[in-house]
């Protein structure tokens, strides 16, 4: 009975400093862990928001650029019919897209949504007013015509756009 007692004696406060020390390491580690999760997201954030704010920037400026006014400047030249002036701006419309397709990546889906949005409603009000003109217009009456359609809308398509994404930004910088 007394070698029970002392193996009891021995083996409980044994016991207690192993269950001690193991919690306490077991907290150490998780702790750790936990921090060095905090660290690595910390500087995601620190790499990514740059790339993010850097595709908003250009999805801004995609917008600007097919915006009706800024494209008719762009494309026009003297003497275009109305068809020419007509695949020049949907071939420009097309190439800028195309090469700011890739920054939808780092934005929301809700803000690519809203730039494709806006790049197919200026399309379908290019095509709708073409459609409209009679044959051998000119391609400054379908500027004209395209410019007067704009100014009729309460907001520009694209815009609306803008003024989203930054609503987004602001957001995300907060």
């Amino acid at each position: 009975m007394e070698a029970v007692y002392n193996i009891l004696l021995i083996t409980i406060p044994s016991l207690i400093v192993f269950f001690t020390s193991f919690f306490i390491i077991r907290s150490m580690i998780r702790n750790e862990q936990e921090r060095r999760k905090q660290e690595i997201l910390l500087q995601n954030n620190r790499t990514i928001t740059p790339l993010r704010l850097q595709a908003y920037e250009r999805l801004v400026l995609f917008l600007e650029r097919i915006s009706l006014e800024s494209l008719i400047i762009r494309v026009h030249t003297q003497g275009m019919s109305a068809s020419q002036l007509h695949s020049a701006l949907l071939s420009a419309i097309r190439s800028e897209f195309e090469h700011n397709l890739s920054q939808q990546i780092y934005i929301s889906p809700q803000a690519w949504e809203v730039v494709r949005n806006a790049r197919s409603n200026i399309v379908k009000l290019i095509n709708t007013e073409y459609e409209k003109l009679p044959e051998k217009t000119t391609g400054i009456e379908f500027s004209r015509r395209l410019l007067e359609k704009i100014m009729e809308l309460e907001k520009e398509p694209t815009k609306a756009a803008v003024e989203f994404i930054k609503n987004e930004v602001a957001l995300m910088i907060m």
